[in-house]
């Protein structure tokens, strides 16, 4: 089965079972409070980390952060904690 199909297949099953997609789909899942703190779950490493910029690794690509005053404070193999004043975020 290609890996489009196993794709869909997984997010029908999702649908049918109403379970949640970041979990099925192993998709990255971004909370945030205010633009002061952002909390990235279930992602793949990070690849880029300076006060102004984050760039995090996940299965639908790289999501990148843009900000001042950027901190991680908690990271962990299914969640990062990014801090400070968030301007922006794209993914790429």
């Amino acid at each position: 089965m290609n890996k489009k199909r196993l794709e869909d297949v997984k997010n029908k099953m999702s649908e049918a079972f109403e379970l949640p997609k970041e979990i099925t789909l192993d998709l990255p899942k971004i909370s945030m409070v205010g633009n002061m703190q952002m909390l990235v779950e279930n992602h793949k490493g990070i690849i880029e980390y300076t006060p102004e910029r984050v760039r995090v690794n996940s299965t639908n690509g790289v999501i990148r952060v843009q900000g001042e005053g950027l901190n991680l404070r908690n990271i962990a193999v299914e969640d990062i904690m990014i801090t400070g004043s968030i301007r922006s975020i794209e993914f790429m």
